[in-house]
């Protein structure tokens, strides 16, 4: 069975991520902070699917666990053919405001510890093939704060890199959805309907990740999930910057 290793995977996309790929019979690598939520799910997962799961807690603000990760990703004995960073968190949009600790850790876990796990898969899998997906956001298209430029660079990196490592047989995705009904907002203090965002633009995780697995396995560089955003996206290229900037301070995608 492919085995795939999916970051962030004790709630929101990560957990969901987990779920549709343990029906599709995939083996599953996965990894967060909290072993409790972990062993939970991968016994959920386990006694429904019938599949293989591994758990491994780790902070990916913390080099020593990100290197453990990335140990696992280069065991030839035991091969990954599917990498998810979906990992992350949020923070308030005002930087200047933010503790820079706290703004130096949402840079590890949004942009180091994806770009360090890369690496070492894209070695593992060159020459026998593999997929590598980084959970990027509609927001990377427009300017909000730190969130923004991470995702943004996710989005950069994923689509050099889909078409630099083709020959090799790996594909590199970032998959962009919009506002989505996860425990995301839930751990920034954020309940439904505190966002101010038309329940029009809020899309369902199912969704998101069983539109996001259909462009990976197309080989797509970039994936934004439903139609509306796809659209949105498309407006935002010949939207001022400032106006762009003024929408985004509201909520968080």
């Amino acid at each position: 069975m492919p085995v795939a290793l999916i970051t962030g995977a004790s709630a929101g996309l990560g957990a969901e991520f987990a779920h549709q790929l343990a029906a599709r019979g995939a083996d599953l690598v996965l990894v967060a902070r909290g072993a409790d939520a972990l062993e939970a799910l991968a016994v959920d997962l386990r006694d429904g699917f019938g599949v293989d799961v591994q758990v491994m807690p780790a902070d990916l603000t913390d080099e020593r666990d990100v290197d453990r990760v990335a140990a696992r990703l280069a065991d030839a004995a035991q091969p990954v053919d599917l990498l998810i960073n979906n990992a992350g968190f949020g923070l308030p949009l005002r930087f200047a405001d933010n503790d820079i600790e706290d703004e130096v850790r949402h840079l590890r876990v949004h942009v180091e510890a994806p770009m360090r796990l890369m690496h070492t898969a894209l070695r593992s899998m060159r020459g026998r093939g593999g997929r590598i997906v980084n959970v990027a956001s509609v927001a990377g298209f427009i300017s909000r704060s730190t969130y923004s430029a991470c995702k943004g660079w996710l989005i950069g990196f994923s689509r050099w890199a889909n078409a630099e490592y083709a020959s090799d047989g790996v594909t590199v995705t970032a998959v962009c959805p919009g506002f989505t009904h996860t425990s995301f907002h839930e751990r920034m203090g954020l309940a439904r309907g505190e966002e101010g965002v038309p329940g029009l633009l809020w899309l369902d995780a199912r969704d998101v990740v069983r539109e996001g697995l259909r462009d990976v396995a197309r080989g797509k560089a970039v994936s934004i999930p439903s139609v509306r955003y796809t659209l949105i996206v498309a407006l935002i290229r010949f939207l001022p910057r400032a106006l762009t900037a003024r929408v985004a301070r509201r909520g968080r995608m």
